[in-house]
């Protein structure tokens, strides 16, 4: 049933009903599963919507060195990771999260002052989601075509201008001059994007120049006075250290997003799960089992 598609075709093809396949599976299951006794030294934390009888959310937390998922919390509130990472988080010493002020709210009081890690995705949005919020409040004053065909080629903003192609630059170009702010929304943009790859190939070993290189850009942002990214910057300057931890130890949450994704395929084929426990169990003894090449349904 781990590797099955779903529990009712699992069952048919031992010719038995679903319901007969969900007991037997709850009363095997659960000695199957390697169950944490100590978290590592290094873990992440994330949250994925899991809809089950213990709330619309759930947390994931695993091996920040390995990838290796290591549990699934009922609900993703204060009290609930507190408590599990008081019990089990006595070797921690790094978390990586998202910008999530109630995972950082419940490390701090769980684990004293542990490093925190901001992932480097949820921070760099915060300026893609300026650029956007720009482009969004300027094109109503286009022709209505031009604000038709801007918001369709709106990726034309967000890709690396290197790796855009002749026919993007021309659009680029049209639409960065009917409007100054967009334009500058633009440069700000690539402004970012230049220090963030500068600052991950230099974070280990110059974190001065990668800090110095943060105020300057926060410089360029006041300076250009666009409310979009200065509420932007302000996100930014609450996490600064947790940002400049990224680049000083190189971890990141995208193996996690990762496992979220496996999650939601194996939600998808069971079209969905009533029982928490059912869904822990299901998931981390898909990881669990994953190497072994019998495969069923």
């Amino acid at each position: 049933m781990i590797k099955g598609k779903n529990f009712k075709d699992t069952a048919a093809q031992f010719h038995t009903s679903s319901n007969t396949a969900m007991r037997r599976f709850d009363n095997v299951s659960a000695g199957k599963l390697r169950e944490v006794k100590a978290l590592p030294r290094v873990i992440a934390i994330d949250e994925y919507k899991g809809d089950t009888n213990k709330g619309k959310y759930q947390t994931i937390i695993g091996n920040g060195e390995t990838g290796e998922p290591l549990d699934i919390l009922p609900d993703r509130s204060v009290k609930t990771v507190k408590k599990y990472l008081q019990e089990k988080g006595e070797k921690v010493e790094i978390v990586i999260m998202d910008m999530s002020h109630s995972f950082k709210s419940a490390v701090q009081q769980a684990l004293g002052n542990p490093i925190i890690i901001a992932d480097r995705f949820h921070f760099c949005r915060y300026i893609y989601w300026a650029l956007e919020r720009v482009r969004r409040r300027v094109q109503k004053e286009f022709h209505p075509y031009d604000r038709k065909k801007c918001k369709r080629m709106k990726h034309v903003f967000y890709k690396h201008y290197e790796a855009l192609s002749a026919k993007q630059h021309w659009y680029l170009e049209r639409y960065l001059g009917l409007s100054e702010d967009l334009r500058t929304a633009y440069g700000l943009k690539e402004s970012y994007r230049t220090w963030f790859e500068e600052a991950k190939k230099i974070g280990k070993d110059n974190m001065k120049e990668v800090k110095e290189g943060l105020y300057q850009f926060y410089t360029q942002v006041k300076d250009a006075g666009l409310e979009e990214f200065e509420k932007a910057i302000q996100t930014l300057q609450n996490w600064q250290p947790e940002i400049l931890n990224s680049f000083a130890f190189g971890y990141s949450n995208g193996f996690i997003e990762g496992l979220n994704n496996q999650t939601k395929v194996i939600k998808r084929n069971a079209f969905g799960f009533k029982r928490y426990d059912r869904l822990r169990l299901r998931v981390l003894l898909h990881h669990q089992f994953k190497s072994v090449a019998n495969s069923i349904g």
